[in-house]
């Protein structure tokens, strides 16, 4: 039974703050673990040379979308399969999961085929230069070639959360990311493969996390089943995987023509300045990741609770997830202004070119990192309580909404300054406009809050759903 689990009693019984943290803190290795993918590639390339480092740069866009396939799909069955196990439906989990998976698997395949076909102007288009194309065709190439492991690992990591099972993710992200560790500089300098030895070593980790998926798959380990028999590629099922799904994959391709429009921009001020974007970028990343993997492990308490009517649970869990997250998120801020000199340098090892721009890159995001974590939770919790039209606007609204616009103009106006400061200035406005959406929540439910004296998590969701549009 799905009530006798030790997960689903985590996320239903234990302490609020335990459950976070026990749910969080695997999902955060997990996801900084993720990041040392890109962040290993950049600094063992970065050394080979400003050309080859801006070449990776070049390509991180392509890399973010193949992750947002597994995102889309993972994401959206995982939300909807937190609150079918909530409800303990677990046949129309197991449905739903297997929907998921495959569906993931045959558009990455789809992606990988066409990528491949376009990849010339497909990375021209992104600002490689005719001194950056020949690394980052080679880099290109073999990555995609390999993706579906990316995808498949990805897509699986979000549904294997959604039941809890948070130390699989953490086991099989950290065991390939030290894998990477190890056979980049081999295959890089010691077989003298250069951005081709990069690519190579990260598609072998990849791979070794697939194998670990597959066999928790087999083993039937965790309380969802996958089969071919529960593929259910219908509407309602759809539905429900990319009302989550869409946002999320939006917000992936948001990002990739950010990062590909970046570097257009950066282009004509020299492969360092690609160079040095794509460093600070990675950098950034890390923190990122590491907000996403806490909202991971968030997601399933968060749907469960909600799925099962606990509101008052599910409150105490936001309270304390914004004031983790913004200690985190100030902190890191800090940090990487206190020392960006050091950071860049070592990334490349301490080019005057890529130094120069990188630090002031590098400040200058850190500034408006620090409400990050804000920015993050809210956008969860609306797609959790059934706003998604509030949800999937904030999802969008940092790397789409208000980047790409500001990224057109300000360099227009400010040259190389414009494209240090168009990040911070989107980064601003979301936060504004996350602030009203919240203010707009509570100045709704205060009035009856008030009159009933309880939680604000008391009334239904269709109370709150009513109240808030």
């Amino acid at each position: 039974m799905l009530n006798t689990s030790k997960k689903i009693q985590l996320m239903q019984r234990a302490p609020v703050r335990k459950a976070l943290f026990s749910l969080g803190l695997p999902t955060m290795i997990g996801m900084l673990v993720g990041a040392l993918y890109n962040v290993v590639d950049a600094f063992y390339v970065g050394r080979l040379g400003p050309s080859q480092m801006a070449s990776v740069a070049v390509v991180f866009p392509i890399i973010q979308t193949i992750i947002g396939i597994g995102m889309t799909f993972g994401s959206g069955a995982g939300s909807y399969i937190s609150s079918l196990l909530g409800e303990n439906n677990s046949k129309k989990a197991n449905i739903v999961a297997s929907t998921g998976l495959f569906s993931s698997l045959g558009f990455g395949i789809c992606f990988i085929v066409v990528a491949l076909i376009f990849l010339d102007p497909l990375l021209k288009s992104l600002g490689a230069t005719s001194t950056i194309l020949p690394y980052a065709k080679i880099y290109a190439t073999i990555y995609i070639a390999g993706a579906i492991f990316n995808i498949f690992n990805v897509t699986m990591n979000n549904i294997v959360v959604s039941e809890g099972a948070t130390k699989l993710t953490m086991m099989a992200m950290l065991i390939s990311a030290l894998l990477n560790i190890i056979l980049d500089p081999i295959f890089i300098y010691t077989f003298n493969l250069g951005v081709s030895g990069a690519a190579i070593a990260t598609i072998i980790a990849q791979s070794v996390s697939s194998i670990m998926y597959l066999l928790y798959i087999v083993l039937k380990k965790g309380v969802l089943r996958f089969s071919f028999l529960s593929f259910r590629p219908d509407k309602l099922v759809y539905v429900e995987i990319l009302k989550i799904g869409i946002p999320t994959l939006v917000f992936q391709l948001l990002v990739s023509i950010s990062m590909g429009l970046t570097n257009n921009v950066a282009s004509q001020y020299g492969d360092a300045v690609v160079a040095a974007y794509g460093i600070v970028i990675r950098i950034i990343t890390i923190g990122m990741y590491i907000v996403y993997g806490y909202m991971k492990g968030f997601q399933p308490f968060a749907g469960y609770n909600y799925g099962a009517k606990q509101y008052t649970r599910l409150q105490e869990g936001i309270k304390q997830s914004i004031t983790w997250s913004g200690w985190f998120c100030g902190i890191i801020s800090l940090l990487l202004i206190l020392f960006a000199n050091p950071i860049i340098g070592a990334f490349c090892n301490f080019n005057p070119a890529v130094l120069s721009v990188g630090v002031v890159f590098l400040q200058t995001n850190a500034i408006t990192f620090s409400f990050f974590g804000y920015i993050s939770l809210y956008t969860v919790l609306f797609l959790a309580l059934g706003m998604e039209k509030k949800g999937s606007i904030l999802s969008i609204s940092r790397q789409g909404l208000f980047y790409i616009p500001i990224l057109l103009v300000l360099p227009q106006w400010f040259g190389l300054n414009g494209i240090y400061y168009a990040q911070p200035f989107a980064d601003f406005a979301t936060l504004l406009l996350s602030w009203l959406f919240v203010r707009q929540l509570k100045k709704s439910i205060l009035p009856l809050e008030k009159k009933n004296n309880e939680q604000v998590f008391y009334y239904t969701p269709d109370t709150l759903n009513k109240l808030c549009k």
